[in-house]
């Protein structure tokens, strides 16, 4: 035993392994840096880093010299762009004036701004086609070029059209008040529009006395601070202030508008039409033509095979693309004592010969964008090719079968498949009445609040007293104030007045009973609503967006996937890199162009013209965002024409309205709500966003109001606008939980037909129909909890509505605002 202990002490103990576990570090809560990570490993690298896709893991000073390149580029980028407008290599600066106030006068502007003075050399009058007051204007001074147009206000459609394409704008200012109200109405339309970089002049300044000029300036500068924040005030009345202006205008930043920016656009400073031979002409007594449109590009390269977009007239296509030689070339002195090249012509007498022109680029018809809008339907696509067997055989047993009818003697057989039986009679009005329009509730609605009001006045009990107590104020009433009266009278449109009381009245109906509908007595409401159901959930409840399409949808184009589409073309319009480049001036070859182009540019209307991205001259199902202009408070019904501002385009649609959500059901709006964004849907050509809308509504007499202004959401032919009707009842016995409903239907019939609908009612209950009571339409409910009697018990109803196809690209000018407000001082004469 001793011997065995001795040996024990002997031996050695047990040593881990290199596989044994090791317990975690303690952890202190610091983090290793990457140095110290780096560190540790010593240039080892793991297995699952180097598994993965090669990516160079760049250090600090790495990162930030390369967010420095990254941001350099962008700067010089920018300061290019900046740089090349005006310049030699870029387009002119296109400046727009325009007077914000009666008393303000535009023309004074642009004639101190071409003074001598100035150092500029005024060349090219009349330089934009149709427009008197414009020209080029040259400073060798700041090696830049301007392009000068004074635009009127009262032509609200030329003002837009201008103001798309300018790069600049100068608001000229009332030195006293500012802009008056139609100053402050055309800046919520250019707001709307999108603004792009502008100058706030002012003169008369130094007319003042000098104590009256700070304040004078301080009263102005606290009226524009609502619209133009930090906004630089400058006085114009010498031409030294002109020379301040003008580098102002040269050096500012410009604001980049999305809409334009992504497409090639010009507007037209030459301009001639060519008819068409008479074999080709089949046009109207002028026909149709080649239009020759000379201007710089602006934007994105522009393509020949492209559409293009004349703003108000339509689309086009291109033949050729020429390059004359520039009439505005920096160098003016050294351009006029040069000769031509072979391939430009000297442009500077404003003559242009067409032997010498050089053709950029011809249109190839095969690779051309085609003109066409709607989708092609085949009426036959729907239709069966022959008929199945059970149905020849059910076709002819009902032919055997004999309708047992009493006819007159003597009628034949023949006359007598004519004569109609009064259920059949009544099954076919029906038929046709549930194929109404869908405002046939809303005329239901209207005919019982007059009935109302009718029945309030009859019942009054003064009545008789109170209108001979007028006759006698009449007669009492002086020659004077009935010859105001009879003034006043005379600009009052009685027709105008009596729809806008129905329109007001169907909108306050609306506002306290939301989608109340009378259930008709002469008429089942099984079939009057048939096309209407019950959702038990309008958010979760599951609704085919491709069930029952309209005829109007063959026509229409559809994405597979909008957003996508929208961006894969944007990107392949930034990196395109053929055609006319920005700043060239070239000459356009539009073909099949109607005269009344070349009518609207001889009358003294600006030519706008903007190259089409691929696929937006499509039709299809156009979503609006919109919001209600503060100005327009009159009810805006819905499928209601209305005259669109999209983009480029110009034109009327009769669009329906609904709620801005994020469901995948939207609530149909009948009218356009004050306080709350709404989505306006309508039949239009595709255009990608962003865009600013501007939503106008003509009146009568030829004005247009401004409605609403927004932006464009998306284009999507299955967002579904569900129209909500709500049948009403009146508990008539109320036994707890269960009460007998009356006046919701008239018939058991009905009672039977709409029981799987859910009800609900005022004070938050709901329930469902358990049984018809009777004949007349009682009937038994079931609820959730007790109801209390004066609680109303209602059923919801629904069905999709689509938009009107009422698209129309021709738009009447507005009424100018000359006449305008030469009615409104008569008016308020007659007032007084």
């Amino acid at each position: 035993m001793v011997e065995m202990a001795a040996d024990g002490e002997k031996q050695q103990g047990h040593r881990p392994g290199i596989y044994k576990q090791k317990n975690k570090g303690h952890k202190h809560g610091k983090h290793r840096t990457k140095g110290e990570i780096e560190r540790e490993n010593k240039g080892r690298v793991s297995v699952t880093v180097l598994s993965k896709k090669q990516r160079k893991e760049q250090k600090k000073m790495d990162r930030r010299h390369k967010a420095n390149q990254l941001r350099k580029n962008k700067k010089d980028m920018v300061l290019t762009e900046k740089r090349r407008l005006g310049s030699r290599d870029g387009p002119p600066h296109l400046v727009v004036v325009v007077s914000l106030h009666a008393r303000a006068d535009a023309g004074a502007i642009t004639k101190l701004l071409r003074g001598e003075g100035v150092g500029g050399i005024v060349h090219n009058d009349r330089c934009i086609s149709g427009v008197s007051d414009s020209y080029g204007l040259i400073l060798p001074r700041f090696k830049q070029r301007f392009t000068f147009l004074s635009q009127s206000t009262a032509d609200m459609h030329s003002l837009l059209d201008v103001t798309k394409i300018a790069d600049s704008l100068v608001f000229v200012l009332d030195s006293a008040e500012g802009w008056d109200s139609y100053g402050d109405y055309c800046l919520s339309c250019l707001f709307a529009q999108g603004l792009p970089s502008y100058a706030l002049v002012c003169q008369g300044l130094s007319d003042l006395p000098v104590k009256k000029r700070v304040e004078s300036r301080r009263v102005l500068s606290k009226i524009t601070e609502g619209r133009f924040p930090d906004a630089r005030l400058f006085p114009l009345d010498s031409e030294q202030d002109g020379t301040l202006l003008l580098r102002h205008l040269g050096t500012q930043r410009q604001r980049k508008l999305g809409f334009r920016s992504r497409r090639s656009h010009l507007i037209a400073q030459h301009v001639t039409f060519t008819p068409n031979s008479h074999a080709e002409n089949t046009a109207g007594p002028k026909g149709l033509g080649t239009l020759c449109v000379s201007g710089y590009v602006r934007g994105h390269p522009l393509r020949v095979d492209r559409l293009v977009h004349i703003s108000g007239h339509g689309d086009f296509q291109l033949s050729q693309i020429d390059a004359p030689a520039d009439p505005l070339p920096l160098n003016l002195t050294v351009a006029r004592a040069a000769k031509p090249s072979k391939g430009d012509v000297d442009m500077m007498d404003g003559g242009e010969d067409e032997a010498h022109v050089r053709v950029l680029m011809k249109a190839d018809p095969d690779s051309r964008e085609s003109l066409q809008a709607e989708a092609e339907v085949d009426p036959m696509d729907g239709e069966q090719t022959w008929p199945t067997e059970s149905e020849l055989l059910e076709a002819e047993e009902a032919r055997k079968k004999k309708r047992v009818m009493k006819v007159p003697k003597g009628t034949s057989d023949y006359q007598a498949t004519w004569i109609v039986d009064e259920g059949e009679e009544e099954n076919g009005d029906m038929d046709e009445e549930s194929s109404d329009d869908d405002d046939d509730d809303d005329d239901m609605m209207d005919e019982a609040m007059d009935k109302e009001d009718g029945e309030t006045d009859s019942q009054h009990p003064g009545s008789c007293c109170d209108s001979e107590e007028e006759e006698e104020e009449e007669e009492v009433c002086s020659t004077e104030r009935a010859g105001a009266d009879q003034r006043y009278d005379e600009h009052m449109d009685e027709a105008a007045e009596e729809e806008g009381l129905k329109r007001y009245r169907e909108a306050r109906a609306n506002e306290m009973f939301p989608d109340e509908v009378d259930t008709p007595l002469d008429t089942a409401a099984r079939i009057r609503f048939q096309r209407y159901r019950g959702l038990k959930s309008f958010r979760s409840s599951p609704w085919d967006p491709m069930e029952n399409l309209p005829l109007d949808y063959s026509r229409i184009f559809q994405f597979q996937s909008f957003e996508r589409t929208r961006r894969r073309i944007l990107a392949e319009a930034a990196a395109e890199e053929e055609g006319a480049m920005n700043g060239w001036y070239v000459t356009l070859h539009i073909i099949d162009v109607p005269f009344s182009v070349m009518e609207s540019v001889q009358s003294g209307k600006p030519l706008v013209l903007v190259s089409l991205l691929p696929h937006e001259q499509k039709m299809s199902v156009m979503h609006v965002l919109v919001r209600r202009h503060p100005s327009n408070t009159e009810p805006i019904k819905s499928k209601e024409e209305l005259v669109f501002h999209c983009g480029f385009r110009r034109f009327r649609a009769s669009p329906i309205f609904s709620q801005h959500t994020s469901a995948d059901k939207h609530k149909m709006e009948r009218f356009l709500r004050p306080d709350a964004p709404t989505v306006v849907s309508l039949y239009a050509p595709i255009t990608f966003p962003p865009a600013g809308i501007l939503l106008f509504k003509q009146r009568n007499d030829g004005i247009q109001d401004l409605v609403a202004t927004g932006s464009l959401l998306s284009c999507d032919p299955q967002r579904i606008v569900l129209k909500r009707i709500v049948l009403s009842g009146h508990p008539f016995k109320i036994n707890r939980r269960s009460a007998v409903v009356r006046y919701m239907f008239f018939n058991r019939d009905d009672i039977t037909w709409f029981k799987p609908v859910e009800l609900r009612t005022k004070w938050g209950r709901r329930g469902h129909i358990k049984e018809a009571l009777g004949t007349h339409g009682h009937m038994k409910c079931v609820f959730d909890n007790q109801l209390r009697s004066q609680d109303t018990v209602l059923m919801n109803l629904y069905k999709r509505v689509y938009p009107r196809w009422t698209y129309d690209p021709y738009v009447p000018r507005p009424l100018p605002w000359v006449k305008r407000e030469g009615t409104v001082e008569m008016e308020d004469l007659d007032m007084e």
